[in-house]
């Protein structure tokens, strides 16, 4: 019997996480003969396909060239109508599946994405939660979305083939998705968001993996972007007040360094600093309310968060500026 669901994770040097995924892939409330689950080694240096061969995955090897080309890899093979991506760090709720391809039953339905839960202790973690709950919470209320993340996505096999699959450009996990959502989202598809489809995942845990990954992410939107420029006030994701605040970081540290010298720059800090609180607003009384043993981290983290996204994408539209040459 044809699956009509293929799951597709890209795996490097997973050895340690990806046991834990499969396993709850196991464990789901379909019937196994209703989904395969194809494993993507992207050049692993331990024993990742080892691992996933004896959890009875599908298993292909590739040379590391990135998430994004080894999820093109699994798609190009997969048996299944729809494609399911997750990852290696994600651990999905026994009903995930069920659930993300009940979005299918509507023909006009080309994408779906379901949501991040995480059962972390640590601060940064709980935040980092708290962050997408509060985007996930906005998105709950849209009819149609234009951003779906592969951490928990889903389309239409035929229609992720024809519209090139992923940007293989992206060497590590990224926007590469959010890439993708775009282009879909551009050809006139219908994505949207389902929330009793829960994928549990690993935030970052130290505020040095915090600010690591959101320069990288700052750093590759800034492509994203000089493809799809109209998305630079925000997304379904990302609402415009976050896009508010990677603008007015960079230019609020400026005239916060030089206020000491200059009661002009003075002004402008103060200025500045009280429109970035402002657009901060929504997403503070959010904290307050669900998450009150949080809200002391909220101010900093916001500032570290615009801070970090707006340095990557400073040095992401340098370095596309250099290719465009």
């Amino acid at each position: 019997m044809t699956p009509r669901i293929s799951v597709i994770i890209p795996a490097r040097d997973e050895a340690a996480r990806l046991p834990r995924s499969l396993e709850s892939l196991r464990r789901q409330t379909l019937p196994s003969s209703a989904y395969e689950v194809i494993v993507v080694d992207d050049g692993s240096r331990d024993s990742t396909a080892e691992i996933a061969e004896a959890a009875g995955a599908r298993v292909l090897s590739q040379a590391n060239r990135g998430p994004a080309s080894a999820r093109n890899a699994g798609a190009q093979v997969a048996l299944g109508e729809l494609l399911v991506f997750t990852d290696a760090d994600c651990e999905a709720a026994p009903d995930f599946l069920a659930e993300i391809a009940r979005a299918f039953e509507d023909p006009a339905i080309a994408g779906a994405m379901g949501a991040y839960r995480s059962k972390q202790r640590q601060r940064v973690a709980r935040f980092v939660q708290a962050e997408f709950d509060f985007k996930q919470r906005r998105m709950a209320r849209m009819r149609t979305i234009n951003t779906v993340h592969t951490y928990a996505g889903a389309y239409r096999r035929e229609v992720f083939l024809a519209t090139g699959g992923f940007d293989e450009r992206y060497p590590i996990p990224s926007n590469e998705d959010q890439e993708l959502s775009y282009r879909l989202a551009g050809h006139g598809h219908t994505m949207v968001f389902e929330p009793d489809a829960v994928v549990f995942h690993l935030h970052d845990r130290t505020l040095a993996e915090y600010i690591r990954r959101k320069f990288w992410l700052g750093y590759w939107k800034a492509y994203t972007l000089s493809k799809h420029p109209r998305h630079i006030r925000g997304d379904s994701h990302t609402p415009r007040s976050q896009m508010v605040q990677i603008a007015l970081a960079l230019p609020t540290l400026i005239a916060g360094l030089l206020a000491p010298l200059s009661p002009l720059a003075a002004g402008v800090a103060w200025g500045l600093a009280a429109a970035f609180t402002l657009s901060a607003l929504p997403f503070v009384a959010y904290v307050l309310r669900q998450a009150p043993g949080l809200a002391w981290m909220v101010p900093g983290m916001t500032v570290v968060r615009a801070i970090a996204q707006a340095a990557g994408l400073l040095f992401g539209f340098l370095k596309v500026a250099t290719w465009r040459r």
